[in-house]
This record gives C-alpha cells, structure tokens and sequence, in this order.
C-alpha cells in the first residue's frame, strides 16, 4: 500500500465501544493497536483509551509504528457561542495537529440521543431556517478556527443527532462555507435514509474524511420497524465491516478516488465483539479495502 494514493485506517471501536463499556470494554487499549498493525492498518483514530495529551498520544502510537488519523470531538455548538466551543475544542485541536493529523471529526451532540434508549425518530431537529442559518453560520467559523490550527473540521452525521437523514446532509452543507468539510459514513447515512452513493455524489466536494462502515439490511429493516434506538442498532448487529455487509463499497471507493481524493480510509463499525471478534472482523474489513483500492486506483494514478 506503499504507492497507494489513499491511507487505510481503523477506530479503536471494533475491540471497545466508549459509549457501550459492556461490548469489549475490558480490552486494554495496546490489543487493540498491537493487533491492527499486524493486520495491515496504518493509522488509529482516537478512542477514550488513549492518553489525553499530544505526547502521551504520540508515545503509545509511536511504540506500535501507527499514524493518527482523527479523533471524535464531542460539541454544544447548537446550544451555545462560538467563543465557548473554540475554548473548549482548543486543547483536541492541539492533541490531533501536533501528531499529525489533518482533520478533526466534528460530532455535535446537544440534544442527542445516539447513547441512549430512545427511538431515532425523537432525536433533535431544527425546526426554521432561521436556526438552521445561525447553526451553519457557527459551525462555519468555528471550522475557521480549526483550519488556522491545521485541521479541517469533519462534520459526522450521526444517527440520533441533528443531521441524521440525507436531506439533513443537504441542509447542513447549504448553509455552511466551503470550510466545513463532511464526513462521510456510509452506514449512518444507509441507516438515516439514504443512497451511499447517491449522496456522496451529490456531495463529493465536500468530503474530507470517510468512515467505512457496512450494514446488514434485513437487520435495519427490523431496527425501523421496531423503533430501535441506536444502543439498540448497535447490540443487534445492524453494523459490520466492509464485505460483510449489504453496502457496495466498489462504487463508492471508484467515485472518491475519481474525485482526486487523498484521505483517509477509516474501518469504524459498531459492533459486540463477543458475537463479531474484533480480530477477525478487522482483517476482514482491511483486507476488502485493500483489494479493493489496490483494483481501482491505478485507473487513476500516473506514471
């Protein structure tokens, strides 16, 4: 993958979920790196395990030959100022500029409810345009602010948050600047309503980083006629890893690379290790990715 114009990565999410401790959350954290580099991965994405400070971040990495990629910053951007989220995102910032990474994944989680037991369908909304141009217009300066630190801010749609549902992606990118990036996440954006590769099309000039996450249809079919909430989603398998899912990845990898895209590739799927061994599901994942990058990347790189 030497050559490759993409870099391939992984969130720690597969051997422990922050959100859920019960799924793998006695797994130390150096199991987790140790057996991703064995399989091939070249960059982490943060997870609570990690140190909390650029050099105790840097030594466990360095110690396993792992990048960084990103990390998960949790914001109340839509419930407070600007000034307030700058002051309070300065030190990730920092964390994740000083060892190298390049994007920040911007998570907003005021008023959601992606970590509890409620029913997607009550997660918060904006409701006029007024409050949906005064939330673009904050997340717009402050991604100003993380590109003056050298990170463009990721913005992640997220099941149970306000950006959830395809047109809400549309919504979020109309009144945002060009300074927002978006992260794309194929299962969020599945499981929220819509066409992968119709809405990665649709906003492909804005994608700055990309998670790669499956989905089981059958089992999201059941999570909406159930009402699940998304701890539901997650304990019942609605999610796996690239190749073991119903996502067609080969088009989505084909559209990205046409686009001149350069990031990174990240392996993040929600799931029980004790019923989806984080090991084996890992390797699966990065194996797809690679036979698959390693396929359709020469049709655009030059001599």
């Amino acid at each position: 993958m030497t050559n490759s114009p993409v870099k391939i990565g992984i969130n720690p999410i597969s051997w422990s979920n922050d959100d859920l401790p019960s799924l793998g959350g006695e797994t130390p954290l150096s199991t987790a790196l140790s057996e991703g580099k064995a399989i091939g991965y070249q960059g982490f994405e943060l997870n609570g395990k990690f140190p909390k400070s650029p050099e105790g971040v840097r030594a466990v990495l360095a110690e396993h030959g792992l990048e960084l990629v990103s990390g998960w910053y949790s914001s109340f951007l839509a419930q407070r100022s600007v000034e307030e989220e700058i002051e309070a995102i300065a030190p990730h910032c920092r964390l994740l500029a000083e060892n190298g990474a390049k994007v920040l994944v911007y998570g907003e989680v005021a008023g959601s409810i992606q970590g509890r037991r409620i029913a997607l369908g009550e997660r918060p909304r904006f409701y006029s345009d007024d409050a949906w141009k005064t939330y673009g217009e904050k997340v717009t300066e402050l991604a100003r602010y993380t590109l003056s630190q050298g990170l463009r801010l990721a913005y992640h749609h997220h099941m149970g948050a306000y950006v959830q549902a395809p047109e809400d992606i549309d919504r979020m990118m109309e009144v945002s600047g060009e300074e927002v990036g978006l992260l794309f996440d194929a299962g969020h954006c599945y499981l929220g309503g819509g066409d992968p590769l119709a809405v990665l099309r649709k906003h492909l000039a804005r994608v700055c980083h990309v998670h790669c996450k499956d989905v089981r249809e059958g089992v999201v079919r059941l999570s909406r006629n159930e009402q699940w909430s998304f701890p539901e989603c997650i304990v019942n398998g609605t999610f796996t890893v690239p190749g073991d899912g119903d996502i067609d990845f080969e088009p989505l990898l084909d559209t990205l690379l046409a686009s001149g895209y350069r990031g990174w590739l990240v392996v993040e799927a929600e799931q029980d290790p004790a019923v989806a061994p984080s090991h084996a599901y890992a390797k699966k994942g990065f194996e797809t990715l690679r036979d698959l990058v390693a396929r359709l990347a020469p049709r655009y790189t030059t001599a």
